[in-house]
């Protein structure tokens, strides 16, 4: 199968894998972490609170399964809204450890001096990259993808940061550790920019 999808509660999984059926990739759900030692790739999608989403993957046997899959053997892991923030150390929206893949701390969203803006942020933002990467490329137009989050990372090291958006203040909408991507977004509601991302992370080599 091209792309697994992982199942444990957390996320709208449907939607995720419509999308990569939108750019004739097939994507696979599975519901049980032995199921993973097959993957060429793997997406973790996610909605809700950061301590339900750390304790549904230990509940559910997942967390050997995925270290082993994006530590050792190192096939391409993609993180998408909670899904993302679980890759980070942990989050001050509650007091589990996360994954710990990318040396980064989520944190609640800071407005700035705009009181008119509220929390969630939710709907389309301009998204930039920080740094070439293989799966949003400014160069070919503006990229705009769709937000729904109260919370955002803050990486220790710029070269994690593979990109950015603007509400309130700057904050960090994309992150990347060798072999380990994550999204704030939801590029499975994201449409022509989501599938476009969608498809490159397919394409890049397992």
């Amino acid at each position: 199968m091209d792309v697994t999808i992982i199942d444990c509660g957390i996320g709208n999984i449907k939607s995720v894998q419509r999308m990569f059926e939108a750019v004739d990739v097939q994507a696979e759900i599975i519901s049980e972490p032995g199921m993973i030692a097959e993957s060429r790739r793997i997406v973790l999608p996610g909605v809700g609170a950061f301590d339900a989403g750390m304790n549904a993957l230990t509940a559910g046997g997942w967390i050997n399964a995925l270290n082993d899959a994006a530590l050792e053997r190192k096939i391409p892991v993609l993180g998408i809204c909670l899904g993302m923030q679980l890759f980070c150390r942990g989050s001050a929206e509650g007091a589990k450890a996360g994954l710990g893949w990318i040396d980064a701390d989520v944190v609640k969203i800071d407005i700035g001096e705009n009181k008119a803006l509220k929390l969630p942020h939710m709907g389309w933002a301009p998204t930039r990259e920080a740094r070439v990467n293989p799966l949003i490329n400014s160069a070919e137009g503006e990229q705009r993808f769709y937000y729904v989050h109260k919370y955002r990372a803050v990486c220790d090291r710029e070269e994690n940061v593979l990109a950015t958006a603007h509400y309130g203040t700057d904050f960090t909408s994309a992150i990347q550790r060798d072999n380990i991507y994550g999204v704030q977004f939801h590029p499975e509601k994201s449409h022509r920019f989501g599938m476009r991302l969608m498809r490159s992370f397919f394409e890049l080599p397992c």
